[in-house]
């Protein structure tokens, strides 16, 4: 893995959670809304709307990147619009970086020939 499709890796990652949290705090400020007189969905919204469009920009330049068939693509896409599944992402994303340097300094010891 070459260090720009890592960069775009992490982006990534790092946006997941931040994204999942503001998810879940604007469906608390939604029921919130309709339940009292707290109005807090114009802000969160907005936040999260910055936060669903860099997670939408980082994937895409994540896929590119990577090169991942439709379906992981498709997955991590999928995650972005459930309300836990940034958490989800992270994780993942987190587990193929780990998985991206094992292997790349096993191929520099010469350990594999990955």
């Amino acid at each position: 893995m070459d260090l720009k499709t890592a960069a775009a890796l992490r982006r990534l990652r790092l946006v997941s959670a931040p994204e999942a949290v503001s998810f879940l705090i604007l469906l608390v400020c939604s029921v919130l809304k309709r339940t009292t007189d707290f109005n807090a969905v114009p802000v969160m919204g907005a936040v999260h709307g910055v936060l669903f469009v860099l997670y939408v920009v980082f994937w895409a330049d994540a896929w590119n990147r990577a090169r991942w068939p439709l379906g992981t693509a498709a997955l991590y896409f999928v995650l972005s619009v459930l309300p836990t599944g940034g958490f989800f992402a992270e994780r993942k994303l987190r587990r193929e970086a780990e998985d991206a340097v094992i292997a790349a300094r096993a191929r520099k010891e010469g350990v594999v020939n990955a």
